[in-house]
């Protein structure tokens, strides 16, 4: 086996991997958040509050809904791609709206939340256009769509 072997030979268990992941990450979002509130004073902030929806509707639900609808695309050529560029981008919407919560909190305001929050849409909507022509690239191969 190469470094270089990316192809995913589990594709169950890479997604429950995933979930959990992304479902420790929603928790770890919202312990943040109650930290952040607690030793800040009663400080709150809409941001930090729904910070958690990120990754969990975002990475968890997404990726179990992927593998309902089209099964066998994580075996597919450019899966990998495709995952790095959605995982990158709900970690930049995460980091943003962190920020956001924060300078909000503190009353201030900076435009590197805002590329942040722009820049994590683009790499979700990218990631979610590689994985519609991933799909419609190998219908053959993976079958008809579930839906």
């Amino acid at each position: 086996m190469s470094a270089l072997d990316t192809r995913i030979r589990a594709p169950r268990k890479h997604i429950r991997k995933t979930t959990a992941v992304y479902l420790a990450l929603s928790l770890m979002a919202a312990i943040v958040n109650y930290l952040y509130g607690f030793f800040g004073h009663g400080v709150h902030s809409g941001y930090m509050t729904w910070m958690f929806l990120y990754p969990l509707l975002g990475g968890a639900l997404f990726y179990n809904l992927i593998i309902l609808i089209i099964p066998g695309v994580i075996r597919v050529y450019g899966y990998r791609l495709f995952f790095n560029t959605h995982n990158s981008g709900i970690a930049a919407l995460s980091a943003g709206s962190l920020l956001k919560g924060i300078l909000y909190a503190a009353g201030a305001d900076s435009s590197y939340a805002a590329y942040l929050g722009a820049a994590g849409w683009i790499l979700v909507a990218a990631g979610t256009i590689m994985l519609l022509m991933i799909g419609i690239r190998n219908r053959k191969r993976l079958g008809p769509i579930r839906l």
